[in-house]
């Protein structure tokens, strides 16, 4: 049993974005783990594991725009099903 179950990638564009504090956010905010927050001011690309994806999505939206947005069951890919 995996303890953060969705895979949950996207980019933000935006104005003024902050990786290391986007990450910081990310760390002190949600449960999960595997987290990437690179970028520049302009784009910044997220990756985390967490059981509660829809709380990443708001927050990142309140940055920027959101697109490329991926969210996959982890549980279910380990168990050779579709994610």
């Amino acid at each position: 049993m995996l303890e953060f179950r969705y895979d949950t990638q996207l980019l933000i564009e935006g104005h003024d974005l902050d990786e290391d504090d986007i990450f910081d956010y990310f760390t002190e905010n949600f449960a999960g783990d595997s987290l990437l927050a690179v970028g520049d001011e302009d784009l910044v690309k997220i990756h985390f594991h967490t059981n509660e994806p829809w709380k990443v999505l708001e927050y990142c939206s309140t940055l920027g725009e959101i697109f490329d947005i991926v969210v996959e069951d982890m549980d279910r890919q380990e168990r050779g099903l579709k994610g």
